[in-house]
């Protein structure tokens, strides 16, 4: 093929503690024997991207930007008080972009055979126009794919089926999801309908309550209702769930981890036969797998002494998991990518747009049934 440049987002924090976001033109890559030249032609915005493209310390009430268009330069104030905690990736310029949909250009002597094939592949800095990487990372998608229907095929897709693996590997046969109404959380809950998972949705308004009953879901609970903790209970009397995922790491006031281990003790107290001073002898465990709410995260133990709650990322999960699992998982979402793992964005916007302050504004928001798209070459 002919060479190309390829402009890409970059993230660098200086050591005055502001946070620039610029695009820059770096020498388009050259695929190795067994690695993949990818024309990367969506990306979406991620809660998992922030951390690295904006960081949890930015002042979004501060923000400037100097130049237009593809030469902006955006710089954002990070509180004084986190900046100890960033400083391994001062003035480094960060690549950024975790997963996305992209067309195979080019191709090492031994991955020829996918050149033109359409690709997920979650690879890091894929908020770029050109990304090469090892041919083994990319899910081959089927004929008929598109990339944009391919850019979400990891983070949320693995993460759902993640979740059951999970389930199954620490001996639950339920499962509570927070933030159901999200992205991810619509997946899981056409994945357990399909694979007969008793699943529990807590959302935080009547209009995601609606969401998630066109999809089928049968146990809602909203944390708006005065009837929450009822709801809760209800629901998990009713599925036997003790596993809970949590997106928010707070939610109520930090307290919503707290209340599902607190109404996971109830609801095993309903069935007890005996008194324990100690609490029930059901475990029960909330696993964090994401930070969509700031707040403390509050704990009032009211649940006895069998209870976990602890960090989840799917990485480290993958590793538990295998290889061969993990392959399997793969080719289902390939397979379901338009129905099961379809994604859905509101808005889809160009590099140089990710660097104008009142899209910075949205993208941080990580509103629920509010997914930006990037389109690199846009």
């Amino acid at each position: 093929m002919s060479h190309h440049s390829s402009k890409e987002i970059r993230s660098k924090l200086t050591s005055d503690g502001t946070l620039e976001l610029s695009i820059v033109q770096a020498e388009c890559p050259v695929p190795g024997d067994n690695d993949v030249l990818l024309k990367v032609e969506a990306a979406p915005i991620n809660p998992s991207d922030l951390g690295l493209l904006i960081s949890f310390a930015a002042d979004l009430d501060h923000m400037s930007t100097s130049g237009e268009g593809e030469q902006a330069v955006t710089s954002i104030k990070i509180h004084p008080a986190f900046l100890g905690a960033l400083k391994p990736r001062l003035n480094e310029s960060m690549q950024v972009g975790n997963e996305g949909g992209a067309v195979v250009v080019d191709a090492g002597v031994n991955a020829k055979h996918l050149i033109g094939k359409t690709v997920g592949v979650a690879g890091g800095a894929m908020y770029s126009q050109y990304r090469c990487v090892p041919a083994s990372s990319c899910l081959v998608m089927n004929e008929g794919t598109t990339s944009v229907e391919a850019a979400s095929s990891f983070v949320n897709p693995l993460t759902a089926l993640a979740f059951l693996e999970t389930m199954k590997m620490e001996n639950h046969s339920a499962l509570l999801n927070t933030a159901a109404a999200s992205n991810l959380g619509q997946m899981l809950v056409k994945i357990c309908l399909d694979d007969g998972v008793p699943l529990v949705n807590v959302v935080r308004s009547p209009a995601q309550v609606e969401t998630l009953k066109k999809l089928g879901a049968e146990y809602i609970c909203d944390t708006s209702a005065e009837s929450f903790m009822d709801d809760l209970v209800n629901a998990l009397v009713a599925t036997g769930a003790t596993l809970g995922f949590d997106a928010t790491g707070g939610g109520n006031g930090g307290k919503l981890p707290g209340q599902i281990l607190a109404a996971m003790e109830i609801a095993a107290n309903k069935t007890a036969t005996e008194y324990s001073r100690y609490g029930s002898n059901t475990y029960k465990q909330v696993y964090i797998y994401g930070g969509l709410d700031k707040s403390p995260t509050i704990l009032n133990r009211s649940y006895g002494m069998q209870w976990g709650l602890g960090g989840w990322l799917l990485t480290p999960m993958i590793g538990r998991i295998g290889m061969p699992r993990f392959g399997a998982m793969r080719e289902r979402v390939a397979k379901e990518i338009k129905t099961t793992f379809a994604s859905h964005y509101t808005q889809e916007i160009s590099l140089a747009d990710m660097l104008q302050p009142e899209i910075i504004r949205g993208y941080a928001k990580q509103a629920t049934g509010e997914k930006y798209l990037v389109k690199p070459h846009q």
